[in-house]
């Protein structure tokens, strides 16, 4: 198929599937072709696993900037590249998608039931049109660059397929160079497991695949911390940073006996805003933090998630992360500023556990020299950090534990964590459920398995059975 034959095909496609005539700059009669699988940003419809953290208007919002970052993305590529552009789209319709996104695109309504089977189409079609390299990319990844879409075409010189894996299990990029339906099929979509199972389609049909670097989708309320990194970008649709504010940001599980009286003790302070993450109680927590006032996110189970999800929606200057069971000292609020005064990257307090019994404090001693001398405070020890920072590194990881080990690693590379002279006290339930020798062997065990490369899952079923 020549030049002016595609244009005829693009015209005659764009008339079928919108009503209107082609746009005035040709998206996609070039040799190579980006494809956007997008939806209109309807409230209700849009990042619906948004909405418990958004709200219906909010996750629209949220995701038409994620739309318009990734097309301004495709735009800058296209420019360079010279490659076409086909946004598919799904929900609204062509005028509205115009509307919104803007009148030099493609606006091609997605064919098929599953999202296979929509990506699918519409890659059968480019091939058809005559393409030789043909990209498929989502709107979720807001970390995706131009580079990232060259290297994706590029490889397709010497590769089948290329993927770019996303770090939730699935991949933000497809890539190929020859229509490779079977890719497509019987993939269970939404999953952690759609890039495992991608690639195993990729190898019994004999492909080569290369992969690209793993970025971050935006998918749940914790994957919002990420697009805090691009203030322009989210600027309406996430809070903006307050200078002297500092946000608390306390993550939940069925916490309904010591809440009331940890956010009474929080919610005197002046110039700070209380959040409360909760990951799935069972009891009264959620109502008592409605009850008393504070804003309250529901998330999945874990605190490195949870955490993050209170901090995307943040809005202090400084983020401290307090469990549920910890109490502050009275002058907690002073003590944090005069921290960040100075040129430390992160703080926090010394380690208090109530219970008298002197065992608890060679526990005590044992984590306020770890933290002090090895700059290693835990979760347990009501860490800080500037909102700037805690952006920068893509907050917690999400896992089911060690977020908090994880992150004062990262966070000692910054520079100094200043170890506060007051302590945060918290609760000796843990010692007192499992046992104060166990508890503590335990902890350096996992430690230790985790540095010699076990696995998390495996690590989190261990801690589970031994609690």
């Amino acid at each position: 198929m020549d030049k002016s034959e595609q244009m005829a095909v693009v015209a005659e496609n764009h008339e079928a599937g919108a009503g209107v005539s082609a746009p005035a700059v040709p998206t996609h009669v070039a040799d190579q072709r980006v494809i956007v699988m997008a939806r209109c940003p309807e409230a209700g419809k849009a990042k619906t696993r948004l909405i418990p953290a958004l709200g219906p208007d909010g996750a629209a919002n949220l995701h038409s900037c994620l739309v318009q970052h990734t097309l301004r993305t495709v735009r800058a590529f296209a420019e360079q590249s010279g490659c076409g552009i086909d946004v598919q789209f799904a929900g609204g319709s062509a005028e509205e998608m115009r509307r919104l996104f803007g009148e030099d695109l493609l606006f091609t309504p997605q064919q098929g039931d599953s999202l296979g089977d929509r990506m699918n189409s519409a890659v059968e079609k480019a091939f058809a049109e005559g393409c030789r390299g043909v990209v498929v990319i989502g709107t979720d990844c807001p970390q995706l660059q131009p580079s990232h879409l060259q290297k994706a075409l590029s490889s397709l010189s010497e590769t089948d397929v290329t993927i770019g894996p996303a770090i939730d299990g699935g991949y933000y990029l497809l890539g190929m160079r020859d229509h490779c339906p079977q890719v497509f099929d019987d993939i269970r979509w939404g999953s952690e497991s759609v890039l495992q199972e991608t690639l195993h389609k990729v190898k019994r049909i004999q492909k080569s695949v290369t992969l690209l670097a793993m970025l971050s989708d935006v998918d749940f309320p914790e994957d919002l911390v990420i697009c805090r990194q691009y203030l322009e970008t989210f600027a309406s649709a996430l809070p903006q940073q307050q200078k002297g504010l500092l946000s608390i940001i306390i993550p939940t599980l069925n916490e309904e006996d010591g809440l009331a009286g940890l956010l009474s003790s929080v919610l005197e302070v002046p110039q700070t805003e209380v959040i409360v993450v909760d990951g799935g109680s069972s009891d009264s927590t959620c109502q008592i933090a409605e009850q008393a006032g504070v804003k309250v996110i529901r998330c999945g189970k874990g605190r490195g998630r949870q955490m993050n999800a209170g901090a995307a929606l943040a809005s202090g200057e400084v983020l401290l992360f307090l469990h549920a069971d910890s109490r502050l000292p009275p002058d907690f609020a002073q003590t944090i500023w005069k921290c960040m005064e100075s040129s430390c990257a992160a703080g926090a307090f010394r380690l208090r556990i109530d219970d008298p019994r002197w065992a608890y404090r060679f526990v005590e001693f044992g984590a306020n020299v770890r933290s002090r001398w090895l700059q290693l405070p835990y979760g347990d020890q009501a860490m800080f950090v500037r909102s700037e920072a805690f952006y920068a590194m893509s907050g917690f990881q999400n896992w089911p534990l060690l977020e908090d080990f994880d992150f004062a690693q990262r966070l000692r590379r910054r520079g100094k964590i200043m170890i506060a002279p007051s302590s945060a006290t918290v609760s000796a339930r843990r010692w007192q459920r499992i046992g104060i020798l166990k508890a503590t062997l335990l902890n350096q065990l996992i430690i230790i398995a985790y540095k010699l490369g076990v696995s998390l899952t495996r690590l989190a079923s261990l801690y589970s059975r031994a609690r």
